[in-house]
């Protein structure tokens, strides 16, 4: 690997506990700091867009955020800090379909910090993985994915009442739980939250898409913060091919818009690192 040059920091809000990130990591990325919250968990959200706002090509093979970011390095080094900080990562069935291998762990997306993530869990006294939390209305989820047989980390598929029985008619990996929320359509964003073993302090649960998800966060006042890499590429949108923006299946503007608070700019090459608090009524 060819050495990283650290995220130039051109803001930063000094508000809250830092987090006692190993010294690797700390020359890369620098403080992060995040706002006492016991007993409730806190909850951010981490995704990348283009310059006018698309966050998935929509194209088989060419859903995922890589496309976007350009592989980025910089953008993989801190989805691996945030994972590596948190109790459970959450992502609807849409994002696991649009990326079938993945694994929703901070050494799958960024290997040459591996032992550094590890050592950051170890010291914040969490497992050696998050939990990787999988919504899903109807149960449509294929069990033979490495996120349900790799065993790098335990599972909770959070579904509804008619999704559980969909799911419980076939073998479930031993590593897979599930949790059921509800009879209706849709899971919400508190129920997802509700279904998350607790921790004493509270913990941290990082949503890492899609975009409709993230609409039940932000519609529910239940995001705390978002973590949002710029990528500087156009990807452009035509008629009959659906690019999804940061948000979807919500409308608040402007009726019931969402404001958030600037807390910091990062810069890596042309890569903006951006990060904004919301207010919520959790």
């Amino acid at each position: 690997m060819i050495p990283l040059p650290p995220l130039q920091g051109l803001f930063e809000e000094r508000q809250g506990e830092p987090v006692p990130m190993p010294p690797a990591l700390a020359a890369l990325y620098g403080e992060l700091r995040f706002p006492h919250h016991a007993p409730r968990p806190y909850v951010i959200a981490n995704f990348v867009t283009t310059l006018d706002g698309v966050v998935s090509l929509g194209l088989p093979g060419q859903s995922g955020g890589g496309e976007i970011s350009g592989n980025n390095p910089h953008d993989r080094l801190v989805m691996g800090i945030l994972r590596a900080v948190a109790d459970a990562v959450v992502v609807g069935a849409g994002t696991l379909r649009a990326v079938p291998r993945h694994r929703w762990t901070a050494e799958y997306i960024f290997p040459e910090m591996a032992a550094e993530y590890r050592a950051l869990r170890a010291h914040l006294g969490l497992a050696a993985a998050p939990i990787t939390v999988i919504v899903t209305a109807h149960g449509e989820l294929d069990l033979s994915l490495p996120v349900f047989q790799g065993g790098e980390s335990p599972v909770l598929v959070v579904t509804t009442e008619r999704g559980a029985e969909v799911l419980r008619a076939r073998p479930l990996p031993p590593s897979v739980e599930i949790a059921t929320v509800r009879s209706g359509p849709l899971v919400s964003a508190r129920e997802i939250l509700e279904a998350i073993p607790p921790r004493p302090s509270g913990g941290l649960i990082l949503v890492e898409g899609g975009p409709v998800l993230l609409g039940a966060f932000f519609a529910e006042r239940c995001l705390d913060e978002l973590f949002l890499t710029l990528a500087p590429q156009v990807a452009g949108r035509e008629n009959g091919l659906y690019r999804p923006g940061l948000i979807a299946g919500r409308s608040f503007a402007p009726a019931d818009p969402r404001w958030g608070r600037l807390v910091s700019v990062k810069l890596a090459g042309s890569h903006l690192f951006l990060r904004y608090a919301w207010e919520t009524t959790a």
